[in-house]
């Protein structure tokens, strides 16, 4: 039997963790869309047998307020049901109702990671829930928000903004022993903020002898909603700089690996996670996947949404994978480095007060923001 596709690409370094970008709660109805478009031909076999592997080479679980959002869309009924239970039935505020619903998204997602975090020693099988998006910047309510979302099962990890607000929140729930999951990040600046935050809270919580045993503190770089973003064009046009398809997916690629290797040179203990991955360069005829191909092969987490698996699953079955995380060539770093945009990404020195304004945070945070209503006003629809 061929190796399933998600198994080599796990296995391309002995410290790679690949997780599920969306709630584990929709991933058999994934996988059953999945198998409805082969259904009756001859990839079926085969497309059936890389799906019934997907479950044993997930580590984890990354989820967000969209994607909460979605695993409401896929099952309705149930969830209204849900509702009114942890409602009682009764009318009541639509805000708090809507959290409650959340957080039971979020417990029983973690409770289908609880036997691997349990067999793993409390170092696999987490799953990140994250504080109110609106909340973007009010330190005290994200805190709150982290600790009573970890509080109900230990394999919860808290994910916060990648601002300044956020990753100052990040120093708080560390020093409590809290494990974290830095988001909306995209620049080195960012990054460098996030893992100097986790260490000054790692200290707080050595000093008063904190239990850090099920603790862990992954930092986020969302690949492709910093290379799509529209500033990102205009920056290029601006300098004269055709924005190609290979370039723009070497792009979060050159960031990503660059936060790599500071992390190991500076002792981090942070661990670097990527998602938000796209689909493309097309080459040849070809359809890869650079944010999977170009970074794998070191010591990270991957957070893969469902399309972008289905999309490795079928190009990359059979095919050998790198031995190590690429690295960008000269003249596509020379040419990534005349745009402002890409540049500011990839140098240290940008000020934390600044990071609320990076453009893809206002677009990521405003989107996020924006399905946190949307999951409310469906709350408050089934509580009329």
């Amino acid at each position: 039997m061929p190796q399933n596709p998600l198994a080599a690409l796990s296995d391309t370094h002995p410290d790679l963790e690949v997780w599920f970008d969306s709630s584990p709660l929709i991933l058999d109805a994934w996988k059953a869309e999945v198998m409805e478009k082969v259904e009756g031909t001859p990839k079926a076999a085969r497309c059936r047998e890389r799906l019934d592997g997907v479950w044993d080479v997930l580590v984890g679980c990354t989820t967000n307020p969209p994607l909460t959002a979605q695993a409401v869309e896929y099952d309705p009924g149930t969830w209204a049901t849900r509702l009114k239970e942890l409602t009682g039935g009764q009318s009541a505020d639509a805000g708090e109702a809507m959290w409650k619903l959340y957080e039971h998204v979020v417990q029983e997602g973690a409770d289908q990671f609880k036997p691997l975090f349990e067999k793993s020693g409390n170092k696999l099988g987490y799953l990140s829930g994250q504080v109110d998006p609106r909340e973007l910047t009010n330190t005290a309510a994200m805190v709150a928000m982290g600790v009573g979302l970890h509080a109900m099962n230990p394999n919860v990890m808290i994910k916060m903004p990648g601002v300044k607000e956020g990753i100052h929140g990040i120093t708080l729930l560390t020093a409590l022993g809290i494990p974290t999951n830095a988001t909306l990040v995209f620049t080195i600046s960012q990054i460098v903020a996030v893992a100097e935050a986790v260490k000054k809270g790692l200290e707080l919580a050595r000093a008063a002898d904190v239990d850090l045993s099920n603790w862990r503190s992954v930092c986020t770089m969302m690949l492709g909603r910093f290379e799509d973003h529209v500033a990102y064009d205009d920056s290029a046009k601006s300098v004269g700089v055709e924005l190609t398809d290979e370039l723009r997916r070497w792009s979060g690629p050159a960031i990503f690996n660059k936060a790599v290797s500071l992390y190991a040179e500076r002792g981090y203990e942070s661990k670097m996670l990527a998602a938000s991955m796209r689909m493309g360069p097309e080459l040849d005829g070809k359809m890869r996947i650079w944010h999977l191909e170009k970074i794998c092969a070191q010591p990270v987490v991957l957070t893969i949404f469902p399309n972008i698996i289905e999309g490795w699953l079928e190009h990359y079955d059979g095919e050998a994978l790198p031995s190590a995380a690429a690295t960008v060539p000269d003249e596509v770093l020379e040419t990534l480095l005349k745009i402002p945009y890409f540049k500011e990404g990839f140098e240290e020195g940008q000020d934390p007060s600044s990071f609320k304004d990076h453009p893809a945070v206002v677009a990521t945070g405003d989107s996020f923001a924006e399905a946190t209503d949307g999951l409310e006003r469906w709350v408050k629809e089934q509580l009329a």
